[in-house]
């Protein structure tokens, strides 16, 4: 039970973070450059290792695939292009959920010794979420996302550990999720980038 706790409190540090971050002029700078390197190094952590074993190079494919759809998708359709990014952006945020509750089930105690490593980069996922949601959509959207991923983690925790063991399939869809991600962490940069250009 201390574990799931642990679990729970750290996404919820990781969103208190963001604000503690931002009230500060001089570190808001340095904490938005360190996300664009802090989120590609999470999905990497989370879809990659699993996913490379079962399936190989075909993991590579699959996160070009969430990158570069919806890229494709805004370059084929200007009326869909506004859209894009935040279809990519709920389509991340599942794969988050989905990687919660799959963590929910591995803290079930089993001898693993997972549980320090889940909640040090749970308190990235929170991080994230702020970080992604709260100046695009406001504080309840992003409130939202925080407690869909702690209700995640609780559901996963209580149906126990039969989900941990998951299958390839599911592992794919956190490598195009993850990618989709990074799509909107990229669009981001650029937007933030030309919107201080001008």
């Amino acid at each position: 039970m201390f574990q799931l706790a642990g679990s729970l409190v750290a996404p919820i540090t990781g969103a208190l973070l963001y604000g503690w971050l931002h009230d500060r002029s001089g570190a808001t700078r340095l904490f938005d450059g360190s996300m664009y390197i802090a989120i590609p190094a999470l999905v990497i952590w989370q879809a990659v290792p699993h996913a490379w074993a079962e399936h190989g190079v075909l993991v590579l494919a699959v996160l070009g695939l969430g990158i570069g759809l919806p890229t494709l998708i805004e370059r084929l359709s200007t009326s869909l292009a506004s859209q894009t990014d935040n279809v990519a952006l709920l389509i991340g945020l599942s794969g988050l959920v989905l990687h919660a509750f799959l963590e929910g089930a591995a803290l079930v105690p089993r001898g693993t010794g997972i549980a320090p490593a889940v909640i040090l980069h749970r308190l990235l996922v929170g991080l994230t979420i702020w970080w992604l949601l709260r100046p695009r959509h406001g504080f309840g959207w992003a409130s939202l996302g925080i407690a869909v991923i702690l209700a995640a983690t609780v559901a996963g925790y209580a149906a126990g550990t039969q989900f941990f063991g998951h299958g390839g399939g599911v592992e794919l869809y956190q490598a195009f999720v993850g990618g989709s991600l990074l799509h909107v962490v990229f669009h981001k940069g650029r937007h933030d980038h030309q919107h201080k250009d001008h």
